[in-house]
C-alpha cells in the first residue's frame, strides 16, 4: 500500500498522518446514444473506446438539445465535454448556418477542448464544416481573419468576449445572428469580481444575441459544487437546469490528510514556531512514492514552488537512483507549448514519474493512469481539491490522494476536521453582479454596444448609477435612451478578471523588460521600493513605485530574505444593511470605508525570523467596499475571561484566524478579504471585529459570511483550538500580510472571544 511506504519513510516521533480513509470504488451508469446524436459523431465516438455515454452526460446533451440551459456538475474526469460536443455537433452538421461560442477561463483549456472537438469531425462528412476555431490574444491576425469569415464554432475566453467581439459585433454579425450554443466550460471558476463581471459580460452576449434574433442555450461544465444550478443562473442571467448524478465510475482512493510536524529547532515571527513547509514536506513524500514506481503528481501554490519542489525531489532521489531522479520534473504555466506538450506525453506514457505543478494541469489536461497526487496547502476551494486530486486513478485503478496542511488556520481546521472534505462541498461560488463598482464600467460597455433603452436600464436598476455616470461625462441620456459619449473608451478601460484601479508595470529598468503589472490598488503593499518580487521562479527587487506614471521599476536580485509590508488600516461604517442582535453580541453586515496607508516593511529570514524594519512614506488609499462585522460588550469579554488588558491581542488573533477561515464558507481566496480588529471602535463604541472584500463595492464574500458567521465562526475556533502551538503560530492566528507585525497576538483569548460569540450565535 503507497501510504503504508510512505509513512516508512517519516522520522520517529513525527506523527504528521491526522487522517486516513479509503473511499470505495464507484460503478458506471450507462445510457443509449440520444436518436437525435448525428450518426457520424457517434460512430467516431465508438471507434474512440465510447461504447455508451455515461447517464450524466445523455442526461445533460438532451436537455441542451431540446433547448433548456444546462449545467453539469460531476467529478474530475467523467466527461463533462461530452455533454455539449453532441448537441453542439449535431446542431452544426444539421444547421448549415449555425454557430457556437466555446468559453474557457485559461487559454490552455481552450486549447486542450478545441483538439478534443477537431478529433471528432470526420472530414468526408458535415462535421467538416464546422470549422472550429481558436479566438484568443495569441492567435495570429490572419487566423484571426480567417475564424471571422469562416468558423462556426469559436473557441476563446471571456476576455476576448468583452474586448474583441462585444465590441466589434456588427463585424461578427453573421455569427451572432445564428448563434445555437455558448459553452462554459469550467464555470464554477468564475468568482468574486472576475465571475461578478463575466456574468455581465455574458448579459451584453445574450443582449447583443437577441439584437440579432437569436437565442443561445448555453450549456456549462463546473466542478463538484454547492448548488449548481443556483450559480450557474445567477452566471448567465437566465433559469439554467442542474445535473448532478455521475454516471462515470471510479476506482478506489486512499485520502490521507498530513500535517507536518512544528520544527523544534527554528521559531519565526515572535518567537512563533514553524512548521516544515507543505512544498518540502510534499517533495519528501513524492521521492518515496517515485522510489515505488508510482507515477505522482504533486500540485503546489507558485510556480517557484514548482520549480522548487521537483528540485528537492530529484535531489533526495539523486541519492537513491540518479535515473530515478531524471524521470520527474516542473510543469507550470509559463512554459512554451511544446514543452508542455512533451511533459503531458511523458507524464501520461510513464516516462516520468513525477512532476510539481501549479494549477496548470488542474483544468482540462487529460493525463490519465496516475497513481498518487499530493495537494501541498489547500487550493482554495473543495471543488479545486476534488479536481486536482481527480487526477489521480483516472482508469479505474485505485490511487492515493494525500492533502500536505500549509500554515494556515484553514489548512489547519481541515486536517483535524476531515469531514469538511469529505462530505458534500460546503462553499458556494459568489457572484454579485449589482456590484456598483462593476455594474458600472459594464454599463458603459453596453451603451457603446447597443445604446441603453430606458426599459433596459430600469431592467438593471441602474438608473440612479447612469445618472452618476451622466454627471462625469462618460454617458448621456437622450429621448430614446443612454449613449456613451464622444471619446470614451470603456472596453479598453476595464479589466474583468478583478483589478482594483489602473495598473502598474514591472518594469526591469536595465533592460526594459516587462514582467506583468499589478492592480494600483494593492502596489504599495506588494512592489514598493525594496519589496522583493518574484516571476517565474527569478528574484527582483524594487527600485522605485510611480503609482502616477504606472511602473515599477525592478532588478534582479536573489536576497536571502522576504518582504512583507506594514500598513495602517482603519474602517469608518457608512451604512448597516442586516443587524441583528444576540444579547451582548451584534452581528451586522455593513457597508464601510477602509482606509490604508503603507509605512514600512519587514524583511524576513526564509526561517519566518525578522531581519529588520524599514520606514516608508506611502499615498493614503480609500475602499469603500463591505463588511461582515461583530461587536461584543466588555463586560462578556470579561465573563469569558479576557479583561481590558488582553481584549486588542485577543480580538486581532480572533480576526485574523476568521479571514483564514472565510474561503471555507465563500470561494474566495485569503488575498480577497482583508480585517479589523479594535478594542474601541469609533462607529459603535465596543470592541468591533470587522472582515472586509478587498474590493471596490465589495465581491459577495462579506455578505456569505455574514449568511453562514455561525458555521465560519465555530469552524475558526476548531482550527485555533486543533492548533498544537502554545502561542500562536501562522497554522492558526499569525497572518502573512498583516501590517502590524502579527503584533499584539493573543491565542488563548481568541479562543475565548470565540467560544462566547459561538455561543451566543446558539
Amino acid at each position: 500500500m503507497l501510504l503504508d511506504r510512505v509513512l516508512e519513510g517519516v522520522p520517529s516521533g513525527d506523527t504528521p498522518l491526522t487522517f486516513a480513509a479509503d473511499i470505495p470504488a464507484r460503478p458506471s451508469s450507462m445510457s443509449e446514444w440520444p436518436a437525435w446524436a448525428h450518426p457520424s459523431l457517434v460512430r467516431t465516438l465508438q471507434e474512440n473506446g465510447i461504447a455508451r455515454p455515461w447517464s450524466h452526460q445523455a442526461a445533460a446533451a438532451d436537455l441542451a438539445h431540446n433547448g433548456t440551459n444546462v449545467v453539469v456538475s460531476t467529478g474530475t474526469a467523467s466527461g463533462k465535454s461530452l455533454a455539449y460536443q453532441l448537441p453542439v455537433l449535431t446542431t452544426l452538421a444539421t444547421k448549415p448556418r449555425a454557430t457556437a461560442l466555446y468559453l474557457s477561463p485559461t487559454k490552455a483549456l481552450g486549447a486542450d477542448q478545441l483538439r478534443a472537438v477537431i478529433s471528432l469531425i470526420d472530414p468526408e462528412d458535415e462535421l467538416r464544416s464546422a470549422y472550429p476555431c481558436e479566438y484568443d490574444g495569441d492567435t495570429a491576425m490572419e487566423t484571426r481573419h480567417w475564424a471571422r469569415e469562416n468558423s462556426r464554432w469559436l473557441f476563446t475566453n471571456p476576455d476576448m468576449l468583452h474586448i474583441s467581439l462585444l465590441r466589434t459585433h456588427q463585424r461578427w454579425a453573421h455569427f451572432f445572428r445564428n448563434l445555437a450554443f455558448v459553452v462554459i466550460d469550467e464555470c464554477h471558476s468564475y468568482r468574486g469580481v472576475f465571475g461578478s463581471n463575466v456574468a455581465l459580460v455574458l448579459r451584453r452576449l445574450r443582449r447583443i444575441a437577441a439584437r440579432y434574433g437569436a437565442d443561445p442555450v448555453f450549456v456549462l461544465a463546473s466542478a463538484t459544487t454547492a448548488d449548481p444550478g443556483v450559480a450557474a443562473s445567477r452566471l448567465i442571467g437566465a433559469p439554467c437546469a442542474e445535473v448532478v448524478e455521475d454516471g462515470s465510475p471510479r476506482g478506489p482512493r486512499t485520502i490521507a490528510l498530513w500535517e507536518p510536524p512544528l520544527m523544534r529547532d527554528s521559531t519565526g515571527e515572535n518567537g512563533s514556531p514553524n512548521r516544515r513547509s507543505a512544498d518540502s514536506e510534499a517533495a519528501r513524500i513524492m521521492a518515496d512514492l517515485v522510489v515505488e514506481g508510482a507515477r505522482t503528481l504533486t500540485f503546489v501554490r507558485s510556480r517557484r514552488s514548482a520549480e522548487l519542489t521537483a528540485l528537492t525531489t530529484k535531489r533526495l532521489l539523486g541519492g537513491v537512483d540518479s535515473e530515478l531522479a531524471a524521470r520527474v520534473a516542473s510543469y507550470r504555466a509559463g512554459y512554451l507549448a511544446e514543452d508542455r506538450r512533451e511533459l503531458e506525453s511523458a507524464l501520461a506514457n510513464g516516462t516520468l514519474l513525477g512532476a510539481a505543478t501549479t494549477n496548470a494541469l488542474e483544468l482540462g489536461v487529460d493525463i490519465a493512469g496516475l497513481d498518487a497526487v499530493l495537494v501541498a496547502g489547500f487550493p482554495g476551494t473543495v471543488a479545486s481539491f476534488w479536481q486536482q486530486g481527480g487526477r489521480s486513478g483516472r482508469r479505474g485503478q485505485g490511487a492515493l490522494v494525500v492533502l500536505v496542511a500549509r500554515d494556515d488556520p484553514l489548512d489547519t481546521y481541515l486536517v483535524h476536521h476531515p469531514s469538511a472534505l469529505l462530505d458534500k462541498p460546503v462553499e458556494a461560488t459568489v457572484t454579485d453582479p449589482s456590484n456598483r463598482y462593476v455594474l458600472g464600467p459594464q454599463l458603459l460597455c453596453a451603451a457603446m454596444e447597443l445604446p441603453l433603452s430606458n426599459t433596459e436600464a430600469e431592467e438593471f436598476g441602474a438608473v440612479d448609477l447612469l445618472g452618476e455616470l451622466a454627471e462625469q461625462g462618460l454617458i448621456r441620456r437622450r429621448t430614446n435612451g443612454w449613449f456613451v459619449t464622444a471619446g470614451t473608451n470603456p472596453h479598453a478601460a476595464l479589466d474583468i478578471r478583478g483589478g482594483i484601479g489602473a495598473q502598474v508595470a514591472i518594469v526591469v529598468a536595465e533592460s526594459g523588460r516587462m514582467l506583468g503589472t499589478v492592480d494600483a490598488g494593492r502596489a504599495p503593499a506588494t512592489v514598493h521600493p525594496g519589496a522583493v518580487h518574484f516571476h517565474q521562479g527569478e528574484s527582483y527587487v524594487v527600485d522605485e513605485l510611480d503609482l502616477e506614471q504606472g511602473l515599477a521599476l525592478v532588478h534582479s536580485e536573489d536576497p536571502d530574505w522576504t518582504t512583507s509590508a506594514l500598513e495602517t488600516t482603519e474602517i469608518a461604517v457608512t451604512a448597516v444593511l442586516e443587524q441583528k442582535l444576540f444579547g451582548e453580541l451584534e452581528v451586522a453586515l455593513a457597508e464601510v470605508e477602509v482606509t490604508h496607508q503603507v509605512t514600512g516593511y519587514l524583511r524576513r529570514h526564509p526561517s519566518g525570523s525578522i531581519l529588520d524594519a524599514v520606514e516608508l512614506e506611502m499615498p493614503v488609499q480609500t475602499l469603500p467596499t463591505r463588511a461582515v462585522m461583530y461587536t461584543i460588550t466588555p463586560e462578556l469579554l470579561l465573563k469569558a475571561g479576557v479583561p481590558a488588558e488582553r481584549v486588542p491581542g485577543a480580538l486581532h488573533a480572533a480576526e485574523h484566524a476568521a479571514i483564514g477561515l472565510l474561503p471555507l464558507v465563500a470561494a474566495c481566496d485569503r488575498g480577497d478579504i482583508g480585517g479589523v480588529s479594535t478594542a474601541l471602535h469609533a462607529d459603535t463604541g465596543l470592541p468591533t471585529v470587522f472582515v472586509y472584500d478587498g474590493h471596490p463595492g465589495g465581491a459577495g464574500f462579506a455578505d456569505r459570511g455574514h449568511t453562514e458567521i455561525t458555521h465560519w465562526l465555530s469552524a475558526t475556533r476548531e482550527a485555533i483550538v486543533s492548533c498544537e502551538c502554545t502561542i500562536g503560530c501562522p497554522s492558526c492566528v499569525y497572518s502573512p500580510k498583516c501590517g502590524n507585525g502579527n503584533d499584539p497576538l493573543d491565542k488563548d483569548g481568541a479562543i475565548r472571544v470565540l467560544t462566547s460569540v459561538v455561543t451566543a450565535l446558539g
